[in-house]
């Protein structure tokens, strides 16, 4: 199997850790995909969602087990935030609207992750930040 690709948006905090373990909760709250009454940080201590998660996964931000640094180069399911030489490649004056995100990745300017990992970036309207691009492809 090869993975399969996904993107969505979550809520914008200057923290943007805490914005993607919101946006992890606000997720599960929608889909808890059998692992009922847990928290994120329970379920990746429970064997049973690692296995869930790295035989399949549920094409979501859930899919990773913390955010890691834009330069870190490590895999695994790791959600990383892009440069800003990475975000300038497709967005030159480096505050990406929702619409040049999705066009970027639409148009493969901007690709997708490897396997079992993810990215973000920083979504504006206005000049001002108003949420985060998640996107990346399922561990399978």
């Amino acid at each position: 199997m090869g993975g399969n690709a996904w993107q969505d948006t979550g809520p914008y905090q200057r923290d943007l850790e805490a914005a993607f373990r919101q946006a992890q909760e606000e997720e599960l709250a929608r889909d808890n995909h059998g692992f009922e009454g847990r928290s994120v940080e329970e379920l990746w201590r429970d064997p049973e969602w690692q296995e869930y998660i790295l035989t399949g996964g549920t094409g979501t931000v859930l899919d990773f087990l913390c955010m890691i640094d834009a330069t870190d180069a490590d895999d695994g399911p790791f959600m990383r935030l892009l440069t800003d030489d990475e975000v300038r490649a497709w967005a030159p004056h480096g505050r990406p609207t929702y619409a040049e995100w999705d066009a970027a990745l639409d148009s493969e300017r901007l690709g997708f992750p490897g396997r079992a990992q993810g990215n973000c970036t920083v979504l504006y309207r206005d000049g001002r930040p108003v949420q985060i691009g998640y996107w990346g492809v399922t561990a399978d």
